[in-house]
């Protein structure tokens, strides 16, 4: 029998799931390396490697076979060879731009363990998607919004989510599609550097934000009475800034983001907002041309930088921080203490904090490959975002499970059906 490559589901899988990986068909104890291969759609390739030994059946299963050392990972890792997939390019990051068309999965399975691998044994490709069937997408131009809102399959309505991403500015919709297959109504919100949005981050004024609060209140498809807020970076203080001020929000979990505001002068009314100073001085750039911007920042609670604080005491809503205890972008966990010590000092309940020990800036849903480095727009260099592979995967798996239980929980009043640690 020739080898072949087994997958399960065997030609397509949403990218968050997991994804089972087999080779029958070998020769008893035959060494073999096994190769992924993805192109986003820029055309850049990640890779990733393992090394590999076949039972005494010639079977060879991932769940069941550690990886040898001397590829991209090494030890029991059955999804190993997609989180630990790496750009050919330096210091680029996997982003989804169109999410009604799946990523494709290259599977090679090569002879030995040589560098270049051997002989090519066998080959598959699998689908890795992002819309179940059944989820709509809708553009959404109303009035100054300029969003997509995803609606999962069946009647609703359903708990509504407004999702916002960092400074990389645009409309991603990838995180807000993927959390829309598991039954929530959510709407990716651009806020700038996208159509006739502001070009660049100088001003933001809550009052965009607030139309796209009021818009998921009212839409037919959205439960009430209130929605949830979903932001990481600067979108997560821009989330803090929105639970503060605006009315119907019940829910805001914030994915390593600042509690004061960053960036950006903010409007809201007749209340400014300066943003938190920093000083270029504390960047260090490493030999490799990188740059370390942890210490870029000043402490907001020191000086005239405590104006940047938000007043998220003002909030209606409860609050989980989700921290990568390796954030090299800022200091996310001093952030989610710093806030939780100001909602209790006002009689607030307590926020829920998860802190992943491992995980880096970009914690994203399961499976995307951790980006150690990339480039930042307003620093104009790329800059390390720290996390450790492996952990930070783990760290992704269990807060997309954190993040989906605590909307199921405030948005609908239902506990979860699964638990935290799978």
């Amino acid at each position: 029998m020739a080898p072949s490559i087994r997958l399960s589901p065997a030609t397509r899988s949403l990218f968050d799931e997991p994804l089972a990986i087999a080779v029958q068909g070998l020769g008893p104890r035959q060494p073999v390396t096994l190769r992924t291969s993805l192109r986003d759609e820029t055309g850049q390739l990640f890779q990733a490697s393992a090394r590999y030994q076949a039972g005494d059946d010639g079977e060879l299963d991932l769940a069941r076979c550690p990886a040898l050392p001397g590829g991209s990972f090494s030890g029991l890792e059955p999804m190993g060879l997609l989180w630990a997939l790496q750009p050919q390019k330096p210091f680029w990051r996997l982003v989804k731009r169109d999410v009604q068309s799946p990523f494709l999965l290259q599977l090679e399975a090569f002879e030995g363990h040589g560098e270049p691998p051997g002989r090519l044994l066998a080959r598959a490709q699998h689908e890795r998607a992002f819309l179940r069937d059944g989820v709509r997408r809708i553009p959404v131009r109303e009035g100054r919004i300029r969003a997509t809102l995803f609606l999962p399959p069946g009647n609703g309505p359903f708990p509504g989510v407004i999702d916002l991403y960092g400074t990389g500015g645009g409309l991603p919709e990838y995180r807000a599609c993927l959390l829309a297959n598991y039954g929530f109504a959510v709407l990716a919100l651009a806020y700038y550097g996208y159509e006739d949005l502001p070009k660049e981050m100088k001003e933001f004024h809550l009052e965009y934000f607030e139309e796209a609060v009021n818009y998921m209140l009212q839409h037919t498809q959205v439960k009430g009475p209130g929605i949830g807020l979903l932001g990481i970076s600067k979108g997560g203080d821009l989330c803090t800034s929105m639970a503060s001020f605006l009315k119907g929000i019940t829910a805001t979990a914030l994915i390593n983001s600042s509690v004061a505001n960053v960036g950006a002068v903010l409007r809201y009314k007749d209340i400014i907002i300066p943003p938190l100073g920093f000083h270029l001085k504390r960047i260090k750039v490493s030999k490799s041309g990188i740059a370390d911007i942890f210490d870029a920042l000043n402490n907001p609670l020191e000086g005239p930088d405590q104006q940047s604080f938000i007043p998220l005491e003002k909030a209606e809503c409860r609050f989980l921080f989700i921290v990568g205890q390796d954030d090299r972008n800022w200091k996310s966990e001093f952030f989610a203490v710093e806030g939780s010590k100001r909602l209790q000092a006002h009689g607030k309940e307590k926020p829920k904090i998860v802190c992943y020990p491992g995980a880096g800036h970009y914690i994203e849903p399961p499976f995307f490959p951790m980006c150690a480095a990339s480039m930042h727009l307003l620093v104009g260099k790329p800059v390390e975002w720290g996390g450790e592979p492996k952990a930070h995967c783990e760290a992704q798996i269990d807060a997309w499970q954190q993040i989906q239980a605590f909307f199921r929980k405030h948005l609908t009043g239902k506990p979860s059906g699964t638990s935290s640690k799978l």
